[in-house]
C-alpha cells in the first residue's frame, strides 16, 4: 500500500448512518482501497441506561451483509476494540439503536495495482534467480564427472597417468 490516512466517524441520533465510498475513478488510475476499523468508543456525553449497537453494511462475494460490529453501554463497556478490513466496495455504518455518540477509527489504505504488480515482478524475479543459483550448483556438482571423462581417451579407456605409468613399469 501506498498511502495510508487515518479514518474517523461519529455516529449519532441526528446523523445515524456513515459511508465509506472508496472512489476509484476519481483520477482514471486504478487505485486499491481498505479500510481497517480498529475501535468503536462510545462517547463521554452518552446516555448511561441505553444501548448503543452500530451495524455495518457491506458487499460479500454473494450478496449484501448487514451484521453488529458493536454493542456499547456506559458502565458496562465503553469501547469496543476490532480488527476489521473492508476492500474496494462500500460501506456502510449504522446506528441502530441508542442515540450515540459513536466514534469509529481506524486507517484507510489507498495503493495502486501498478505497485501491486511491481511487488508480484520482484517476487518472480527472486524465484528466477533461486532457480539459477541451484542450477549453477547442480553444474558445479556435474564437474568431478566431467574431470573423470576428461581423463578417459578417446576409446573411452583410461588415459595412464605418473601413478598408472609407475604400476606398469613394475609388471614389466
Amino acid at each position: 500500500m501506498a498511502d495510508e490516512y487515518f479514518y474517523g466517524a461519529t455516529l449519532k441520533s441526528g446523523n445515524a448512518s456513515v459511508v465509506w465510498d472508496p472512489d476509484n475513478k476519481a483520477d482514471g488510475y486504478p487505485r486499491t482501497h481498505k479500510l481497517v476499523i480498529k475501535q468503536c468508543i462510545l462517547g463521554h456525553e452518552a446516555a448511561s441506561d441505553e444501548f448503543n449497537v452500530v451495524q455495518v453494511e457491506t458487499m460479500t462475494i454473494r450478496d449484501t451483509l448487514r451484521i453488529p460490529i458493536a454493542v456499547l453501554k456506559v458502565g458496562e463497556s465503553r469501547q469496543c476494540r476490532l480488527d476489521l478490513e473492508f476492500s474496494d466496495s462500500p460501506v456502510t455504518f449504522t446506528l441502530i439503536q441508542g442515540n450515540g455518540p459513536v466514534h469509529i477509527h481506524g486507517q484507510h489504505l489507498i495503493g495502486s495495482l501498478v505497485e501491486e504488480f511491481e511487488d508480484i515482478e520482484e517476487d518472480m524475479e527472486e524465484e528466477v534467480m533461486d532457480e539459477e543459483e541451484a542450477d549453477e550448483e547442480d553444474e558445479e556438482e556435474g564437474n568431478p564427472k566431467k574431470k573423470q571423462k576428461l581423463t578417459n581417451n578417446s576409446k573411452g579407456k583410461p588415459v595412464p597417468t605418473a601413478s598408472n605409468n609407475s604400476k606398469n613399469s613394475k609388471k614389466k
